[in-house]
């Protein structure tokens, strides 16, 4: 009798663990996939934190800016994040497509910088071959002069 008891005191606790809270839906809640789009932008911002901008400057708060972008204010923001959060199946489909994109973001921008990596070291090789070529050419203009060491003027062959 004591094992079922214990039993079902486990299984009340392990029931009241879960939130079956579901809070009712803003009146103005943003659409999932603005919100995938809006969290995306804002973990792209708060990833910039400590990187330095084009006016080399650094710590520089982005949020507003993606707030801006989208027209929405933080409390709007913060009850549409509240709500998703509390059905955490939309929730979990929400980041698993902000994951996806910021993959794809990854992907395409690792892909440029090879790219204009390559574009760089192309020209330093063709810089470096150019001279090579243009001191060869010296070479072969001037290999009928040679040096008369005792005189330390030039003789023709």
């Amino acid at each position: 009798m004591n094992k079922l008891i214990y039993f079902l005191l486990m299984c009340v606790a392990i029931a009241s663990c879960t939130s079956n809270t579901i809070l009712e839906k803003p009146k103005n809640l943003i659409p999932k996939d603005e919100m995938v789009d809006l969290l995306t932008d804002i973990l792209i911002a708060d990833g910039a934190d400590n990187i330095k901008n084009t006016n080399l400057q650094r710590n520089i708060n982005y949020f507003p800016l993606v707030f801006e972008k989208y027209k929405i204010d933080t409390i709007r923001f913060k009850e549409s994040n509240y709500y998703y959060t509390s059905k955490i199946d939309e929730y979990s489909e929400i980041l698993e497509q902000v994951n996806q994109r910021l993959k794809a973001l990854k992907e395409k921008y690792d892909l440029e910088n090879k790219y204009l990596d390559s574009i760089k070291n192309a020209k330093k090789d063709s810089l470096k071959n150019s001279k090579t070529i243009r001191s060869r050419e010296f070479i072969k203009r001037d290999s009928s002069l040679t040096l008369d060491p005792r005189t330390s003027t030039e003789k023709r062959n």
